[in-house]
């Protein structure tokens, strides 16, 4: 939206108005899609708080160890993890990840494809979703005073197949989330491989769902690459709430891997009696 602006200013200077209408468009749109991450909503926060997570660990090459320390430190309930693989599960156990959530529903892969959840609260309705390049897994928490919940880890394939597939499983992931039962809240967690700025992610949100980010108006939170040069560039990490509602969303470092974790403090709607 910068470089936008800036050509904008410079093809008024240089009274270039064609130029200067598409910039302007440009910065209008950006603002369109960007300026709700900013606001935030306004709502009842008087939900029962739960504490989720979403962390990519780069096959094994997060260090488990700096992982599980953040979980204990920050009281984390919820777990989402992708690029799960079977040595990963087992450095996490060593490091005492399932003393801190005992409840866990896992799905490692060898390569990119490996997803898991994890949860300090009993698990139950568990699937694993077909026809996917990377695993896609969901489960029905039971959290006191919010009741059954239901937990989404995501992980569509990256736009570098192809954007048809990459479109087509976010397409298909939103179908997902739209037979979510609406009298239960719920929990995305993902590397959607997309940002705010992608239509597709969009639509996933036009539906309950809404970004975390967006909620608690935490602004454009940058997630990946972290294992370059440069600081990282892009949100493609995202945390989705139904049913409750984000009051503070932040982004972690994770030594070895490539993208930040996200932490979201996340109030849920009590429990209907």
């Amino acid at each position: 939206m910068s470089s936008a602006l800036v050509g904008a200013v410079v093809f008024v200077a240089m009274r270039h108005w064609s130029g200067a209408a598409v910039a302007i468009i440009v910065v209008a749109t950006a603002v369109w899609t960007q300026a709700p991450l900013y606001i935030g909503r306004s709502g009842d926060d008087d939900g029962h708080p739960v504490l989720a997570m979403q962390a990519n660990l780069l096959f094994d090459g997060a260090d488990p160890r700096a992982l599980v320390d953040q979980v204990r430190a920050r009281n984390i309930a919820l777990l989402t993890v992708n690029e799960l693989t079977p040595a990963a599960v087992e450095d996490l156990g060593r490091a005492g990840l399932d003393q801190l959530l005992p409840h866990r529903y896992l799905s490692p892969g060898r390569t990119a494809a490996g997803t898991g959840i994890w949860s300090s609260y009993s698990l139950s309705e568990t699937v694993e979703y077909d026809g996917f390049v990377l695993n896609q897994l969901s489960a029905t928490a039971s959290i006191p005073g919010a009741g059954p919940v239901a937990v989404y880890a995501f992980h569509p394939v990256p736009p570098v197949f192809g954007t048809q597939v990459w479109a087509d499983e976010l397409s298909r992931l939103r179908e997902i989330l739209e037979r979510s039962p609406s009298s239960r809240p719920a929990i995305v967690g993902g590397d959607f491989n997309a940002t705010y700025d992608h239509s597709q992610f969009r639509t996933l949100l036009s539906g309950r769902f809404d970004d975390a980010a967006e909620q608690a108006g935490a602004g454009h939170l940058v997630t990946y690459p972290t294992d370059k040069r440069w600081p990282p560039l892009v949100g493609i990490d995202h945390i989705l709430v139904a049913g409750g509602r984000a009051v503070a969303v932040e982004t972690v470092g994770l030594p070895g891997a490539d993208h930040r974790a996200l932490v979201a403090q996340v109030h849920l709607d009590r429990e209907r009696r």
